[in-house]
Order: C-alpha cells, then sequence, then structure tokens
C-alpha cells in the first residue's frame, strides 16, 4: 500500500500493550479511526478480532503488531520502521461468516465472524443438531459436543485444534467440522464452497441445550443457527511480505 500519513493505534489492555501504544503515538501521533487511513492493531488475536468486529465497516486496512499471547494474525512487534513496512506490507483480503440465530424465547441474533461460528452444547448432555446445505437435509442428526464452520483464515484456529482441515487463503471454502462426534461415529465433516448457506436446528433443545458463538459473540439457547459467507462485507489485513498470512497457512501444515 501507499505509505500512510494517518494511523490510528488501537491497543488491548496488557502492560506490553500500552507502553507500545505510548511510543508509538508519541513517533506518528494519532487519528480517530474514522479519519485515519490505516488502523494499528496492538495485541494478540483475540484483539485482533474485536478490532475487525468494532471498526471493519470503516473499510481500512489493519496492520497488526503481536503484543499478545496469540498472534496468527499479527506482525512481530517494532516500534522503529514502521511507515517502512506499512508501504511495503502486502494485504489479505477475508470475507467474514454471517450468523442469524433463533432462541427459544423467538429473539432472532445477527453476528459477524471472521474466523468461525461453533455450536456447543450447554450442559453434560450431548447436543442433537440436523444439518441442512441450502435447504437440503444432509445430516438427519449429529450427536456430539458441537460442531463449526470456519474460514479460511479461521482453519488454523479452533477449527484445526479440532481437527478440521486448513485451508488455502482464497480457496473459496469453508470447514464443517464436528467437535467430538458420537454420532455419525465416523464422520469428519466437510468442506464446503464459500458461498454454501448452512443451517443446524437443535433436535432437543430443551433437554439439550445449545449455544451458539461468532467469534466471541455468543448466543444461548438457540434451536436455529443459518451461517452463510457475507456478500458486502469484507476486511483487509496487512502482512510484511517476509511472514504474509497465506505463507503462515501453508507453514502450519508443515509443522511436527
Amino acid at each position: 500500500m501507499g505509505q500512510p500519513q494517518r494511523i490510528a493505534f488501537l491497543a488491548s489492555q496488557t502492560d506490553d500493550a500500552q507502553v507500545a501504544l505510548r511510543a508509538l503515538v508519541a513517533r506518528h501521533g494519532q487519528h480517530e479511526p474514522e479519519a485515519s487511513d490505516v488502523l494499528c492493531a496492538l495485541g494478540g488475536d483475540g484483539f485482533m478480532l474485536q478490532t475487525l468486529h468494532r471498526h471493519g465497516s470503516l473499510g481500512k486496512p489493519v496492520f497488526g503488531m503481536k503484543l499478545g499471547t496469540v498472534g496468527f494474525l499479527m506482525n512481530q512487534h517494532r516500534n522503529d520502521d514502521l511507515l517502512q513496512r506499512l508501504a511495503r506490507a502486502e494485504p489479505a483480503v477475508l470475507r467474514p461468516l454471517e450468523m442469524v440465530a433463533q432462541t427459544e424465547s423467538g429473539a432472532t441474533v445477527g453476528s459477524l465472524a471472521y474466523n468461525e461460528v461453533s455450536l456447543l452444547r450447554q450442559t453434560r448432555q450431548a447436543a442433537h443438531l440436523a444439518i441442512e446445505l441450502n435447504g437440503k437435509l444432509r445430516l438427519e442428526e449429529l450427536i456430539a459436543d458441537g460442531v463449526m464452520v470456519a474460514t479460511a483464515a479461521g482453519s488454523t484456529a479452533y477449527n484445526y485444534s479440532a481437527h478440521g482441515p486448513i485451508l488455502p487463503l482464497g480457496s473459496a471454502v469453508v470447514a464443517l467440522t464436528p467437535i467430538a462426534a458420537f454420532r455419525p461415529r465416523r464422520w469428519r465433516g466437510a468442506l464446503l464452497r464459500a458461498d454454501t448457506e448452512v443451517r443446524f436446528r437443535v433436535l432437543d433443545p430443551y433437554k439439550r441445550p445449545v449455544s451458539a458463538t461468532a467469534d466471541s459473540h455468543e448466543v444461548r439457547d438457540v434451536v436455529e443457527v443459518t451461517i452463510r459467507e457475507s456478500a458486502n462485507r469484507t476486511v483487509t489485513l496487512l502482512f510484511d511480505p517476509e511472514h504474509n498470512l497465506e505463507e503462515r497457512i501453508l507453514s502450519e501444515q508443515f509443522e511436527a
């Protein structure tokens, strides 16, 4: 990208992130997100997701620097050459998932997810779920701790921990991954076109309550959840050329 003149620095509440924030603002100045050319997020992946949820609608590119526990979506933190790094940064365009959840009380709750939408049992009893794809019933009953739909950017996170596949960036597919499936015992999930509409129906919501979570936004006591890739929302993350997001996703598949 061209060298920006106006940077909005955003930081998590950790001590390291706050120290870095003061140093960077002293060197480069500070602008409100709405008036900036680029957002610079200081923290871990959780804070990056917060930044995308809060400011993604502005359409500003986001350059993250790791000052937290997990930093898959972040660049290394350095104070000295930020403008040069921004000028050389490579973009990664992400398209989030849109979740619409119906609850037992009749409420309808919508949310975006840049990593994944997951359904999880709320009690010690396993969830019983039906799965429809584009209006067609594909699995009459999944008995499991839960299930998720993950984007390519999120495929290395919770999805990978649940033995789901890692997806190449730009592959235009999402991962449908069960979490500790009991029946069907051998079902390992599916790869779907990103424009597939996925609908989960909770088969016994009163005896076996289920929650739905889009990134960190949780909705309790859901009876039906519909997920589709957003048609009109994207965000752009910026990465140092030597360690861009596509390379990180590829490297994850060759780590022991």
